[in-house]
């Protein structure tokens, strides 16, 4: 699940990244360090979808989001750059041939990212222009034509420049210094022409236009060169010699070096795929494309094919292989959410299925990818089915994509390529939504989901009938007095947001904490003071010793178990010097709250101190 809507809005309400100075987290809130608090939009934030509740108190200002605290914080400190400690993150080095390849892929990717939205563009140009002149509105001959399609052709033919100021802007470098050297590439003196010298070295003749590696290799170096210079040229002077030093040191190497390699590099792709297409023919890499994108999506790889696509678009014209084949793939994930749509009973269901099945249609798959194949497994089989059909069809007539574009929206751009490549895509778009929606509804949604409705029919009956239901029964973890956890001082607690439960006042100075249920750890919080378990019916406990706690950093704690360890009823959780927790100002009341507490029918709390079981859940 991704909380980047949530952590966009922390940020802004919060005062923006400027106004916040260190992030830590405990096992249910953000806990956070401003600079000014007073530009914290407290009473927003409260009101945010998956905010449960702000404190704000002289130990810090906490936002409390519940136990997945952990993923909010991980994408949280990843959006404002920083660690734990609050520092700018650093990414780890590349560590030998495998690593150094991995992050040159991920570069390039990146770098093709930031540029998506422009290539998409000139594509669906390329289509509309089309339909238009299909139309005979405007003839391809016009003056009126020329300019749209120049608009068109233009971002191909400057990608250079387009790369040059992604990747500087990656690379930390000023973005126009880097587009310099794109520009004096495509200049007329230098793009295409013949009989160069650079110091009586002869330069091969190379077109830049429509490249992007050159120039990728040489904003590279720039950054080599740029921070080589900051070094040894004194900070007053930086300013002035820095840009054009690097420059002057940058661009011969690109025209002796990175533009041959680039060519290379280009035209080895093309004869691989030529090779290819011209050898099993390239219906085979369409199909399986089609047919596996999503497992590309759920490695994060995807993106790792838009070099491969630039290098077609300007060494060919067009896209033989790839965003057909993605096109008909994401329209085979939307037919087999479309195919679950059909088949699913619960009205909760048919409202996710149908959600994310519009959204594939929009040529946007992650949500269905990452919230239901996943879960599920099977839709994976569907597309395989539905795509595969797909893609063999549009690969055995020879579909070519015009430009950089994929999606629903983009289909009339295949008229650009003529009235038979529209219709042959049209015919494999269909033949994948409809395959993958009837391979999806005949496999139908897991058993897991149908064995969940049974369990509901059966505790309907229990209910109807007054009988048979079932109950997990919560131990005792210390000794104490229990309480209400109204009547704890932690307001998120004592309100219930967090889920039902109860408190307990340490009865010993030095005080062991048990579990009170066999179940698996799911939280041992590093500070020693919170754990969390989950039992074999699905019972999620969490038991926090202390309010504020974590502040202590482990100091008075001791720890006996660990995430993933299996425990039994009984079995030593913990140890605290409650006395000195005292002492040190914070409040030794021992919290246990079952956190999925909505998922039941009740939670009821002991009624006396006696009682041998301290919560009892009713299933």
């Amino acid at each position: 699940m991704s909380y980047e809507k949530l952590n966009k809005q922390l940020i802004e309400l919060v005062g923006g990244k400027e106004n916040i100075k260190a992030v830590a987290h405990c096992v249910t809130r953000l806990r956070l360090t401003l600079n000014d608090r007073s530009l914290a939009k407290t009473e927003e934030i409260k009101n945010l979808d998956g905010v449960i509740d702000v404190v704000s108190n002289e130990v810090a200002y906490q936002i409390i989001v519940g136990t997945h605290v952990t993923d909010v914080y991980n994408e949280f400190m990843a959006m404002l750059g920083l660690k734990a400690d609050g520092a700018e993150a650093e990414k780890p080095r590349a560590k030998g041939i495998k690593g150094i390849a991995s992050s040159i892929l991920v570069m390039i990717s990146e770098t093709m990212t930031s540029i998506i939205e422009v290539l998409l563009a000139a594509g669906m140009i390329a289509g509309i222009m089309a339909i238009i002149s299909l139309t005979g509105l405007v003839s391809k001959d016009s003056s009126t034509y020329m300019i749209f399609d120049t608009l068109r052709g233009g971002v191909f033919h400057f990608l250079p420049i387009f790369i040059a100021a992604s990747a500087a802007k990656r690379m930390k470098l000023n973005e126009y210094v880097a587009m310099a050297l794109a520009v004096a590439l495509l200049s007329t003196n230098i793009d295409g022409a013949k009989g160069l010298e650079l110091f009586g070295y002869n330069l091969p003749t190379i077109g830049y236009a429509n490249t992007f590696i050159p120039i990728l290799l040489g904003v590279w170096f720039l950054s080599i060169v740029t921070k080589y210079l900051k070094k040894i040229i004194p900070s007053g002077l930086q300013y002035f010699l820095v840009p054009a030093l690097s420059l002057v040191l940058t661009f011969p190497v690109i025209l002796v070096f990175f533009g041959p390699i680039g060519t290379l590099i280009g035209d080895g792709i093309s004869a691989f795929f030529n090779l290819l297409m011209n050898t099993i023919g390239n219906w085979i890499v369409v199909m399986l494309y089609a047919a596996f994108q999503p497992f590309l999506i759920v490695l994060g790889a995807a993106n790792f094919t838009y070099p491969i696509v630039l290098n077609f678009l300007g060494t060919l014209g067009y896209d033989p292989i790839i965003n057909h084949a993605a096109t008909i793939s994401d329209i085979a994930v939307c037919g087999a959410m479309f195919g679950y749509f059909l088949r699913a009973k619960k009205g909760h269901q048919r409202q996710m299925f149908g959600t994310v099945s519009f959204s594939a249609l929009m040529g946007i798959t992650e949500p269905a990818v990452f919230g239901v194949f996943v879960k599920y497994r099977r839709p994976f089989l569907a597309v395989i089915i539905g795509g595969g059909l797909g893609g063999l069809i549009a690969g055995l007539t020879g579909v070519k994509t015009m430009g950089f574009v994929w999606g629903l929206a983009a289909l009339p751009t295949y008229l650009a390529g003529g009235t038979s490549n529209f219709i042959w895509m049209l015919i494999s778009v269909i033949v994948g939504f409809v395959g993958a929606a009837a391979v999806a509804y005949g496999v139908g949604i897991p058993k897991e989901e149908s064995e969940e409705e049974l369990e509901e029919k059966d505790l309907v009956a229990a209910l109807e009938s007054n009988q048979g239901l079932k109950q997990v029964c919560i131990g005792k973890i210390a000794e104490g007095t229990v309480i209400p956890l109204s009547e704890i001082s932690d307001k998120a607690f004592a309100s219930g947001a967090l889920g039902k439960g109860v408190g307990i006042l340490p009865s010993k100075a030095e005080e062991t904490i048990v579990s009170p249920v066999e179940g698996t750890v799911t939280v041992a919080f590093p500070t020693k003071h919170a754990y969390g378990i989950k039992t074999k019916n699905g019972v999620e406990l969490l038991i926090h010793i202390g309010v504020d706690t974590v502040n202590l950093e482990g100091k008075y704690f001791e720890g006996f178990v660990e995430q993933g360890q299996e425990v039994k009823k009984g079995d030593v959780l913990a140890k605290y010097q409650a006395d000195k927790v005292e002492e040190a100002g914070f409040d030794p009341v021992i919290i246990v709250v079952v956190t999925n507490s909505n998922d039941y029918l009740d939670v009821i709390s002991a009624s006396n101190e006696q009682d041998e079981e301290l919560l009892t859940v009713i299933l």
